[in-house]
C-alpha cells in the first residue's frame, strides 16, 4: 500500500484577494516565529512526492467541479450540494473579509456537528486565516489558555448546545483578550436577530452563487497553518498545534488511502468535528477530498445513529471504544446490524479485542485501529489485515516517511518488543507547538523528535501496541503493570460494565493498583475479591492484581475517549485508605 495516496489535481482559482502580510505591524506573529521543519527534511518530503503546493481548502473541494449536484454535506441544518458548498465557502469568506478577517489573522471554532463546522474552517483558509479548532465541551479554564496563545480575532459558537451558554462564555473570553473583536455566532433555534455585540454565523455561511472566483492566493509557505488543533490535555491544559497546508494535506490523503475512501464513501461523523480523527483522519476533510458526502449528528443516540446509517447509506464512521459498545448493543436489540456500513474506525483509547470482535459480528463492517494524536503520527491496522492483528495491534505508521523510536527512561532504545516511551517525527509531525516554547522543550528532542509520553512495543512485524501514557504505568516494587491490560481483563467480568485502573501509593511497594469500576447492576456491585480470582482464573500474575477496589457510577475521560486517570488518581487518595 502506498501511504502517499494520488497527487492532487490542480485546483480553480480560490483563493483570497491579497492582504496585509502578519508582522509587527499587524500585531501578529509573523511565519518565521512558527515551529519549522528543517529545510533538508521538508526538501526529501517534497522530493517524495509527499508534500504537495496545494491549500487544504483546494484539496476539500477538488471534486466540486467534477460533481456539483452531488450531495457533499448532510446535517441537522440542511443539506449541500458541491456546487452550493463551494458557493458557501467563498461567500463566507468575503463576509469574513468585509468584517475585517485578514491573512494570518487566528479564529477560535468552537462549534458543534452542523453546516458551518465545514464551511467556516474551509472558508478561513481560503483567505489565509487560521481556524483554532475547538471542542465544544471545553469552557473557560480550558479555552482562556487556548486565547492566550493565539490572540484569535474572532470566535464562532453556536449560542447553545445544551444548557450551555457558549455566546455568553465567548464574551468573557473577548473581555480578557483584547484581539477578539468578533463574536460569530449561530442560532438556528432562536429565531430572533442576532444581538448588537454578534454576527450571524448561520447567514455568513450561506451559499452565495454568482460573484466569480475570489483572486488567487498562491502556494501554501513552508510553514503556513492550514487549521491549529488543540492537543488532548492529558497533560495539561490544551495546547495549540498548527499543522501547515503541505504536512496536513499529506495526512488526509495517506490516510484516506488506508481508509479506501472514494466518491461513494459516506462518512458520518457523530464525535466532536473539531477533534483530528473526525476532521482529518481521513474524516470529514478526507471524504470531501475524495467526492464523498459527509453525514453530520450527534453522538447522544446510538438508536438513532444506526437509524441514520440507513437513511443515508453509510460507509464509514469514526468511534471511540465506548461508542462501539453502545452501537454493539444497540444492534444486537434490533436484532440486525446497518447493511450498508464497511468501515468503523476505532481510536482515541485502545479498544479490548473482545469488543474489536463483536463489533465486526454485530455490526457486519471491517474494524480499522487507529491510533494517533493531534501533534502528527497515525497507525492504522489494514482494512485486509487478519483478525488477530486487528484484535492484537494498533496497526503499522500511515507514512514510509514516519520513524518511530521506543525508548527507555534514560532515553536510550529498547530491544523489539520491549515496552517503552514512543518518540516519532515524520512528514506530518508538527515540529513544535504554537506559542509554546516550554512545552517545546519538554516535549521534542533536540533532533526533532516529538516524544508522545505514550508506552508502546514495536513488534518485530512492524505492528505497534499501546500499553499506556507514561505515568499511567503502574510500578509496583520493580514490576511494571500496563493499566490497559488489567482493565481489558476486568471487563470480562459478568457484573462490570467499565473499569480503569490506577496507581495509588504504596509506602512498601512504592505503588499499588487502585483499579475503578462501574457495575452492571448498582444494587449488586462486585467485590475486590471475586474480582482478583476472576483475574486468577484468567491467568493475570498475582503482582498485577488490584488491592483497592471502588465502585463509582461512571468512568471520567478527557480528550477524545481517553480515560482521565488524573482525575481517578485524585478520587482515590481523596477516598483514603486502601482496602
Amino acid at each position: 500500500m502506498s501511504a502517499a495516496g494520488p497527487a492532487a489535481p490542480a485546483s480553480p482559482a480560490h483563493g483570497a484577494g491579497p492582504a496585509p502580510a502578519p508582522g509587527p505591524a499587524s500585531g501578529l506573529p509573523a511565519p518565521a516565529a512558527l515551529p519549522r521543519v528543517p529545510a533538508e527534511r521538508a526538501q526529501e518530503y517534497r522530493r517524495r512526492g509527499w508534500w504537495l503546493p496545494e491549500r487544504v481548502d483546494r484539496l476539500a473541494l477538488r471534486r466540486a467541479a467534477e460533481r456539483p449536484e452531488a450531495v457533499a454535506v448532510v446535517a441537522p441544518g440542511g443539506r449541500l450540494t458541491y456546487r452550493q458548498l463551494a458557493d458557501a465557502v467563498a461567500g463566507a469568506a468575503r463576509r469574513l473579509a468585509r468584517l475585517g478577517v485578514r491573512r494570518g489573522d487566528r479564529v477560535l471554532v468552537q462549534l458543534p456537528n452542523d453546516v458551518e463546522l465545514v464551511v467556516l474552517p474551509l472558508a478561513l483558509m481560503r483567505l489565509g486565516a487560521h481556524p483554532v479548532m475547538a471542542h465544544p465541551a471545553l469552557r473557560r479554564y480550558e479555552l482562556a489558555h487556548v486565547v492566550e496563545a493565539t490572540a484569535p480575532v474572532a470566535m464562532a459558537v453556536q449560542r447553545r448546545v445544551g444548557r450551555f451558554d457558549h455566546a455568553a462564555l465567548a464574551r468573557h473570553l473577548a473581555a480578557d483578550c483584547p484581539s477578539l473583536r468578533l463574536l460569530l455566532v449561530a442560532d438556528r433555534a432562536g429565531g430572533g436577530a442576532p444581538e448588537q455585540d454578534t454576527h450571524d454565523l448561520v447567514a455568513l455561511c450561506r451559499p452565495e452563487p454568482g460573484e466569480g472566483p475570489l483572486p488567487e492566493l498562491g502556494p501554501p509557505q513552508d510553514d503556513e497553518p492550514a487549521v491549529m488543533l488543540l492537543s488532548s490535555g492529558t497533560t495539561g491544559r490544551p495546547k495549540a498545534i498548527a499543522r501547515a497546508h503541505e504536512g496536513y494535506g499529506y495526512m488526509i490523503r495517506a490516510s484516506a488511502e488506508w481508509a479506501a475512501l472514494s466518491a461513494d464513501t459516506v462518512y458520518l461523523a457523530v464525535m466532536p468535528g473539531a477533534h483530528g480523527f473526525v476532521l482529518n483522519c481521513p474524516g470529514i476533510l478526507g471524504t470531501l477530498a475524495f467526492g464523498g458526502r459527509v453525514v453530520l449528528a450527534s453522538a447522544d443516540d446510538p438508536d438513532g445513529a444506526l437509524d441514520l446509517v440507513e437513511r443515508e447509506g453509510v460507509t464509514h464512521c469514526a468511534l471511540v471504544p465506548a461508542l462501539v459498545d453502545q452501537w454493539v448493543a444497540a444492534a444486537r436489540r434490533r436484532g440486525r446490524g446497518p447493511s450498508t456500513l464497511r468501515v468503523v474506525q476505532v481510536g482515541g483509547a485502545r479498544p479490548e479485542a473482545r469488543l474489536v470482535t463483536e463489533a465486526m459480528k454485530a455490526l457486519g463492517c471491517t474494524v480499522q485501529q487507529c491510533y494517533g494524536m493531534s501533534e502528527g503520527l497515525l497507525v492504522f491496522t489494514a482494512l485486509d489485515d487478519p483478525e488477530g492483528v486487528v484484535t492484537g495491534t494498533q496497526g503499522r505508521p500511515a507514512s514510509p516517511g514516519d520513524e518511530l523510536r521506543v525508548v527507555d527512561e534514560s532515553g536510550a532504545p529498547v530491544p523489539p518488543g520491549t515496552t517503552g516511551e514512543l518518540l516519532t517525527r515524520g512528514p506530518y509531525t508538527v515540529p513544535g507547538y504554537y506559542n509554546a516554547p516550554g512545552a517545546d522543550e519538554r516535549s521534542f528532542t533536540a533532533d526533532g523528535f516529538y516524544r508522545t509520553g505514550d508506552v508502546v512495543r514495536l513488534l518485530p512485524s512492524g505492528g505497534l501496541v499501546v500499553e499506556g501514557r507514561l505515568g499511567d504505568v503502574i510500578n509496583r516494587g520493580g514490576e511494571k503493570i500496563s493499566p490497559l491490560d488489567l482493565e481489558a481483563l476486568v471487563i470480562d467480568h459478568p457484573a462490570v460494565r467499565a473499569a480503569a485502573a490506577v496507581a495509588v501509593p504504596h509506602p512498601v511497594l512504592g505503588q499499588t493498583v487502585c483499579l475503578f469500576a462501574v457495575p452492571l447492576d448498582p444494587a449488586a456491585p462486585p467485590s475486590l475479591l471475586e474480582l482478583r480470582r476472576h483475574l486468577q482464573d484468567r491467568g493475570l500474575a498475582t503482582f498485577k492484581l488490584p488491592e483497592r477496589l471502588e465502585i463509582v457510577d461512571t468512568i471520567p475521560y478527557v480528550g477524545i475517549g481517553k480515560v482521565d486517570r488524573v482525575a481517578l488518581r485524585r478520587a482515590a487518595t481523596e477516598a483514603g485508605a486502601p482496602d
